[in-house]
């Protein structure tokens, strides 16, 4: 074995070549009959066959479904047993005593409750309240910012 008698190898990609002149055949990679396979093709690439677009099917569905996610929610009665009075009440406090998950502090959350509690709480911003729930807390001497 001599240098001279090696052969390199240096493949070459072979150029895709299409119609009469190339190895794909006489359709030209257009399959036979149809509308796409005669020359001046050109369909609307939003053309679904005839069949109504999904717009135009969104229309005639009923009713309408949120893509929002649903809050999470937190009882008054459970916030009476994890705090203390006096203690305020973020997205973070509810988090570190197991109410909520931390993934459901990042959207919304909501005090609900039409019991009474005794001890004052202070509601950071950023939580939602039902109407029963705020005047339950407001009624116990707690604040809502």
């Amino acid at each position: 074995m001599q240098i001279n008698t090696l052969k390199l190898k240096t493949a070459r990609k072979k150029r895709r070549t299409i119609g009469r002149g190339g190895k794909k055949g006489t359709y030209s990679g257009k399959g036979n009959k149809g509308q796409k396979a005669r020359s001046g093709c050109k369909i609307n690439p939003l053309f679904e066959g005839g069949r109504s677009t999904l717009v135009d099917h969104m229309k005639k569905k009923r009713g309408f479904t949120t893509i929002a996610d649903k809050p999470a929610v937190v009882n008054l009665v459970d916030l009476e047993d994890k705090f203390k009075t006096g203690d305020t009440v973020a997205l973070a406090d509810l988090v570190s005593a197991g109410l909520i998950r931390k993934i459901q502090s990042v959207s919304r959350v909501k005090i609900l409750g039409n019991t009474e509690i005794k001890i004052k709480l202070t509601i950071a911003k950023g939580i939602l309240l039902s109407a029963q729930a705020k005047k339950a807390i407001e009624t116990a001497g707690g604040k809502v910012e």
